[in-house]
């Protein structure tokens, strides 16, 4: 018996996806976040969990979350926001992050039919170093708090926690989360049934290209 959790901000202009500003207006990079978290949500709502629950920093929540549990996401760091939510459960939890709407119900099956006496945690590796999805068979926010978050070592900072903790762990397939322009490009190509690519397709063919460099950087010290 597996919960599983969603953590999300709000998708509103400037609020999200900050990093895909230029080559996209903030509106157009808050409207591919909703579909991104449409798309996770509607896959989440397909597995056979024990509930589903929405961590969720923001006001107002998704249509898509209609009849899930709402869980205010806390204050601090983003280590301390996951290491929260995972104190707050009290049996196995699958945590999904929602920039990878390429994920499926059948990637994700695993979790919930085999957790084996040997599995203590599965792991999602994101291919930016990060990752977008962890579960814990019993969880403890003490496993994520003061792991150093959106480096490229992340990852390997939370794969070294849990093996410290002596959990055995188990990999999920390694995937694009969508940080850049990019990456969106890459993952609408790979998902082209997903909410998320059919936004991306809709965008004029100059949003869809790299923004130039000296607009990036600035996008980078915003973000």
């Amino acid at each position: 018996m597996t919960a599983i959790v969603v953590i999300a901000k709000e998708c509103l202009p400037g609020k999200v996806k900050t990093r895909l500003h230029p080559p996209l207006s903030l509106e157009q990079a808050a409207e591919l976040a909703a579909a991104s978290l449409a798309d996770t949500l509607a896959v989440a709502e397909a597995l056979p969990a024990t509930r589903h629950i929405l961590a969720f920093d923001g006001v107002t929540p998704p249509v898509e979350a209609s009849g899930w549990q709402i869980l205010p996401q806390t204050a601090g760091g983003l280590d301390e926001r996951l290491a929260a939510i995972f104190d707050y459960l009290d049996e196995p939890s699958l945590l999904l992050g929602m920039d990878s709407p390429q994920v499926s119900v059948e990637l994700l099956a695993p979790v919930f039919h085999d957790w084996t006496m040997e599995t203590d945690a599965w792991f999602g590796p994101a291919d930016d170093g990060g990752f977008w999805a962890l579960g814990l068979k019993n969880p403890t926010g003490a496993l994520l708090r003061g792991i150093p978050m959106s480096r490229s070592d992340t990852g390997a900072h939370q794969l070294r926690r849990l093996d410290q903790a002596g959990l055995t762990v188990r990999l999920l397939p390694t995937l694009t989360d969508i940080d850049t322009i990019t990456d969106a490009r890459t993952v609408a190509s790979i998902a082209p049934h997903t909410r998320f690519a059919r936004a991306f397709a809709g965008l004029p063919a100059s949003a869809q290209l790299p923004a130039p460099a000296t607009l990036r950087t600035l996008s980078r010290a915003r973000s």
